[in-house]
């Protein structure tokens, strides 16, 4: 661990996107009908970060606008900066990326040909010792991705119950020394208050078994809390849905997890829309019952070793994506949001209201 802070740099040098030409080509079908058929098209960075996924698309298609979400106020200065040349055809939104109906709803859209997700913590944050995500630098206790609102990491060890850390360890970081960390901690602020990401760490270590294989032993401990603090699961488990409500035929949604547990809810709500509901052995299958996306993406894709050997955090990457093929039969059911699916629908293929 160390107390020095890295010197800032521009967004472009502190952001390497993961898998860029990957997304870019996956998106691109989309986006090239769009522009064909009407002249223009619209896509979603749900995770905009410091842009620079938002500034390849922007760049590749000059007839293209772009909705950049994040709920991180100085992601979305940094990013805004570094998009300021691209004038009105990017739209910053600061929200979280749940909330894509509302989102489309403030910049004037209403469907869009694409939505990307590049999930967890981002390079800058980590980068960011004050922030309080990364287990290398003493600092604040604090991780909220949106640092105007909510509670704390220090709120989360200091006030939850041991069987509530517990929970927390074991369900969101997978760490299999869950209690002991758990108690450890409870039996730490009894006396002292944490405060600092350094005192948290060395309670980590020495509570963690001597011997024990997996990486850093507060890995595990600071993704639980990162998750916790910013409910992050909860938040995906309702934002994939919505983006592929928002697509139109065509649309495509590619979305980039780094641990299981975000991979297998993207997983989960790909599967759900992309196969059929029809009985086995019905003759002629309804329509209600076909699949509204067909999978795209070759299984779970990774990074070359080249792009991992360029960009570290590329390494734990899983990318899976999928295209709208039919649109939502009036009556479908409702999203994980409570909105009906055939309330956001329009007849007419998106776009911008007047």
């Amino acid at each position: 661990m160390t107390d020095e802070t890295p010197t800032p740099r521009p967004a472009s040098e502190r952001h390497v996107p993961v898998l860029l030409e990957r997304c870019l080509d996956l998106l691109e079908p989309g986006i090239t009908s769009a522009i064909e058929a009407q002249g223009g098209a619209v896509v979603i960075d749900a995770t905009l970060g410091m842009g620079g996924h938002t500034e390849a698309l922007l760049t590749r298609h000059p007839q293209l606008h772009v909705i950049g979400l994040d709920r991180d106020t100085q992601a979305l200065a940094m990013a805004g900066e570094r998009l300021a040349g691209f004038g009105p055809r990017f739209h910053p939104v600061h929200t979280v990326y749940d909330r894509i109906p509302e989102a489309l709803e403030e910049t004037g859209f209403q469907r869009v040909d694409g939505v990307l997700f590049d999930l967890g913590v981002s390079s800058f944050q980590l980068d960011e010792p004050e922030r309080g995500f990364a287990y290398s630098y003493d600092a604040p206790l604090d991780m909220r991705m949106d640092s105007t609102t909510g509670m704390t990491a220090a709120d989360v060890v200091n006030e939850y119950s041991l069987d509530e850390l517990t929970r927390v360890l074991r369900e969101w970081g997978e760490e299999r020394h869950a209690r002991r960390i758990a108690r450890a901690i409870t039996e730490r602020r009894d006396t002292t208050a944490f405060t600092r990401t350094g005192d948290l760490v060395d309670v980590i270590l020495a509570a963690y078994p001597a011997g024990s294989t997996g990486g850093h032993p507060a890995k595990r401990t600071f993704q639980a809390l990162r998750v916790e603090v910013n409910d992050e699961l909860h938040v995906l488990r309702t934002a994939i849905p919505a983006a592929m409500d928002a697509l139109v035929i065509g649309g495509r949604l590619v979305a980039m997890s780094y641990q299981s547990l975000e991979d297998r809810i993207v997983k989960r709500a790909i599967v759900e829309r992309s196969r059929s509901t029809a009985p086995v052995g019905l003759p002629v299958e309804p329509e209600e019952s076909k699949p509204r996306f067909r999978v795209i993406s070759q299984g779970t894709e990774r990074a070359t070793e080249a792009e991992i050997a360029a960009n570290s955090r590329a390494a734990s990457a899983r990318l899976r994506a999928a295209e709208r093929v039919r649109e939502d039969l009036p009556g479908a059911g409702r999203d994980n949001a409570g909105t009906t699916h055939q309330a956001r629908t329009k007849q007419s293929k998106h776009r911008r209201t007047a």
